[in-house]
């Protein structure tokens, strides 16, 4: 056997890169991660800048700061960059760093797969925003909704930047959601049973699954969307026979799942840091698991409560009205083992718990205005006014954002080796979650005095006008938080001071027993798992590292590759091929990608092994 290890691990040529070429084709789920991130902060900045701009249109009343046109396509690109390119790569940027060292593996099931995911994502999210540069941008809403997403209404390429980009993205979710499920399956270290998982893990299963089930569901409504527009096909055209209100069915069935694909792993996230910083094992572990489970089943079975005023018939709305306050059940477990897990703990009040512990209020607003407009009739008034905006800023940025403010600031030390400015991060909070409050609570009582939503301006006289300006204020205050952020990140990265393998000291989970930042292969030995929180236990015991499930031996690592780029950018030069009717350009760009996942089946590539030598000396990824 060894003699068999010694020549496998001869056997292949090692590949590495250094520089950009390291970064363009990285296979490594770490690097991956970090590239996640940069997207999805850039997008991040820039749907906050279009947030920004809308809300400086609406600080008075007949405010001529951007025109109509404009406004239309600040708040769709707004929507759809927070909602596809922002929030989704965050949450892909931790699972990325942190699901393979959490189970105990060296990688993710399909490490090429990975970085394929990422660059179509990277790729859909260039495509759609070039669209600025084009000066043909998406101005239907973010729901994109036929007949005025349609070609009699929509005309121009703007609806088609939307259509082609979030189709190229959404490759890249799906490919992902695959993945992670594959990863956790069948790369648990051993002795680490389902319930042994950590609840971070578990979120990201469970979202994983929504995944592979929603995406599908867009990708046939943006598809039959696309053979409208470019091919005169008749879906959701009314007057040759097609119809409108299918495309609301189509995006909803997706769309409900996706607002529990963007918040089941901010709950995982909370989970860590409230279990971490108040040192005590998550109460009611079992149950949490339940409910996510619960909740992401729960989540499909709701999506017509986005259509009680289309006019289904009060059959079908009082049924999704009783579905949808049922997913309040388990929500509400969520919320009381959170804070029975603080309830005599010894918390420590860092940046990452601070996040954490405002999470769990704030979420809860969202929550109780979501069961207001579980109610039909009620909805009837609520539907299109600056209620519904209040809600859903509640839950997507009150409890996602803050939930990936959270897990930055715990994580960051395992993914580059700094531990963020603990006084910038504090700042950075309270400046966040005052300006958060600031901007969407007040918008609460905007849509109960019947302030219309999607609307570029407004008369005065009408009771809107202060409390628009104070949401303005609120706005910039959310803007100045971001802004302390990216200053702690430049801050932390100018800190040459190692950190240690568990900076908190209080680190309950698998990644907290290895180097920070990780070695290229993340555990010398595959650890060998023995209870739930395997590592705080250990050190319980007294020892100082996990026990192994392997001895020593040489370490089996991908090769890194170029063609996920290369697919992507075959994808993107498609697109704008069918868009704009050049179909050399076109049919250029499905020739590179087929022709790259040709090369991928042809030449097999083995990858490299790391010898016990390397190990001893640290490949650090």
């Amino acid at each position: 056997m060894k003699e068999d290890a010694a020549l496998a691990a001869h056997a292949h040529t090692v590949k590495r890169y250094r520089g950009l070429m390291d970064w363009l084709t990285t296979v490594d789920h770490k690097k991956i991660g970090i590239l996640y991130l940069i997207a999805g902060g850039f997008f991040f900045l820039i749907g906050g800048l279009e947030a920004i701009l809308i809300r400086i249109q609406l600080i008075k009343p007949m405010n001529d700061f951007v025109g109509a046109d404009t406004f239309n396509q600040l708040i769709t690109m707004h929507g759809t960059t927070m909602i596809f390119l922002a929030a989704m790569p965050m949450l892909f940027a931790l699972m990325n760093a942190v699901i393979p060292l959490q189970i105990g593996a060296r990688d993710v099931a399909f490490p090429f797969l990975n970085s394929l995911g990422f660059w179509t994502f990277f790729a859909g999210g260039v495509l759609l925003n070039i669209s600025w540069f084009a000066g043909d941008i998406p101005d239907a809403g973010w729901t994109s909704y036929v007949p005025l997403a349609g070609p009699m209404y929509a005309g121009g390429h703007g609806v088609d930047y939307y259509l082609m980009g979030l189709q190229i993205a959404g490759i890249g979710t799906l490919i992902g959601g695959i993945n992670f499920m594959a990863t956790i399956i069948n790369m648990r270290a051993p002795g680490m049973s389902f319930m042994r998982m950590p609840m971070f893990t578990w979120a990201i299963f469970i979202t994983s699954a929504l995944i592979v089930f929603a995406f599908p569901v867009l990708t046939v409504g943006l598809v039959a969307l696309t053979f409208d527009r470019l091919f005169q096909a008749n879906f959701f055209e009314t007057g040759n026979g097609g119809n409108a209100v299918l495309w609301e069915h189509i995006f909803w069935v997706f769309g409900h799942p996706e607002v529990y694909i963007l918040i089941l792993p901010a709950f995982g996230v909370i989970s860590e840091v409230v279990s971490t910083f108040s040192r005590k094992r998550l109460f009611g572990y079992s149950s949490m698991v339940f409910a996510t489970v619960l909740i992401a089943f729960l989540g499909f079975m709701v999506w017509a409560h986005h259509m009680f005023t289309t006019g289904l018939g009060p059959v079908a709305n009082g049924l999704f009205s009783i579905a949808t306050m049922l997913i309040a059940v388990p929500t509400g477990v969520k919320i009381f083992n959170w804070l029975f897990t603080l309830w005599g703990g010894s918390i420590s009040f860092t940046s990452a718990s601070l996040f954490a512990i405002g999470f769990i209020p704030t979420f809860v607003m969202g929550g109780v205005t979501g069961v207001m407009l579980a109610v039909a009739p009620a909805d009837f008034q609520y539907h299109d006014t600056y209620f519904v905006v209040a809600h859903f800023h509640y839950v997507i940025v009150g409890g996602l954002i803050f939930g990936i403010f959270s897990g930055l600031h715990y994580w960051w030390p395992k993914m580059f080796g700094r531990v963020l400015n603990e006084k910038l991060g504090k700042a950075t909070f309270w400046t966040f979650f005052i300006g958060f409050h600031m901007t969407f609570f007040i918008q609460h009582f905007l849509g109960l005095i019947g302030m219309p939503r999607r609307v570029w301006t407004y008369l005065p006289g009408q009771d809107f006008d202060t409390m628009n300006a104070v949401s303005t204020v609120g706005a910039f205050l959310m803007g100045i938080g971001t802004i302390l952020f990216i200053v702690n990140v430049i801050v932390s990265a100018a800190n040459k001071k190692p950190v240690a393998d568990d900076p908190w000291e209080d680190g309950r989970s698998l990644e907290w027993s290895i180097p920070s930042p990780p070695p290229e292969y993340n555990f010398k030995q595959l650890p060998l798992v023995r209870s739930y929180d395997a590592w705080w236990n250990e050190k319980q015991k007294g020892n100082t590292e996990m026990p192994p499930a392997e001895p020593v031996g040489p370490i089996h690592m991908p090769s890194p590759s170029i063609l996920p780029l290369v697919m992507s950018i075959g994808l993107f030069a498609a697109a704008l091929g069918f868009m704009y009717d050049h179909l050399i350009v076109a049919i250029g760009g499905l020739v590179v990608t087929f022709g790259s996942m040709f090369l991928r089946s042809v030449f097999d590539d083995h990858g490299f092994h790391i010898e016990p030598e390397e190990q001893e000396k640290g490949v650090h990824a």
